[in-house]
């Protein structure tokens, strides 16, 4: 299993309160004034003028943070189907973005695809919204998917040469023949042909012997990706602060 997250904690936010003002009235003695008169208006008045002043204030916080709360799950929830479409169309691509992948050895043949014979790696990819929106995950299940990704050695064993057996014989049942017996001569049949005599090589390694797997990249980090998530960033800020709403 492999897991890409995208965007950082520093994504996440939390409402912090605002501390409340003391609002302090000053009241007159020895003036000959009534306490319940001009004097205590006054004082009255400002309370609430303060009081007005604090709640308006309060609500301009309320607003802020609605606005950015709003632009941390467009943005997060944008990265999330974006980047899991990029990473999804460097199987078509044969390419980490720009990087193109190694072709098999001694395989010529442009028209063959890499990474796609049944399609289960490429459909493995998956992405979501971390809990808290701390970032976005993408991930492949796959258990083949991090030797493929990151590139690396396995070590053959008993069981791995009697899958390549397996697949040899359905490989070599699977060639088109005419009535004489003969293969015949199609680009279905030659790339057939080929996939058994890869079957076969592989079945005959000895136990214990190391396979070379050369990296594959298609989950990660690269600069194609980070100039997608700085476009998608500025566009949900211009939409979310730029809306009078």
């Amino acid at each position: 299993e492999i897991a890409q997250c995208l965007v950082g904690s520093e994504m996440c936010i939390r409402d912090s309160r605002t501390p409340a003002r003391t609002v302090r009235t000053v009241t007159a003695k020895g003036t000959g004034m009534n306490c319940a008169g001009p004097a205590g208006s006054s004082g009255n008045r400002l309370g609430k003028e303060a009081a007005m002043a604090d709640n308006g204030s309060k609500k301009t916080m309320r607003e802020l943070r609605g606005r950015i709360n709003r632009f941390i799950r467009l943005t997060l929830n944008d990265i999330r189907v974006e980047a899991k479409d990029e990473f999804d169309m460097n199987f078509k691509r044969e390419a980490f973005f720009t990087e193109k992948w190694k072709r098999r050895k001694g395989d010529t043949d442009e028209t063959r695809g890499l990474l796609v014979q049944s399609g289960t790696l490429r459909r493995s990819i998956r992405s979501r919204i971390m809990e808290g929106c701390k970032g976005v995950e993408i991930t492949s299940s796959v258990p083949y998917a991090k030797i493929h990704n990151e590139g690396g050695s396995i070590t053959v064993t008993r069981r791995m040469k009697g899958y390549f057996w397996i697949k040899y014989r359905q490989a070599v049942g699977g060639i088109a023949r005419t009535k004489a017996g003969k293969a015949r001569n199609g680009r279905k049949n030659r790339q057939i042909s080929r996939d058994a005599e890869f079957y076969k090589a592989m079945a005959l390694k000895k136990t214990g012997s190391r396979i070379m797997i050369p990296r594959r990249q298609f989950i990660g980090r690269h600069p194609d990706l980070e100039k997608l998530l700085d476009e998608i960033a500025v566009e949900n800020l211009k939409k979310v602060f730029n809306d009078n709403d």
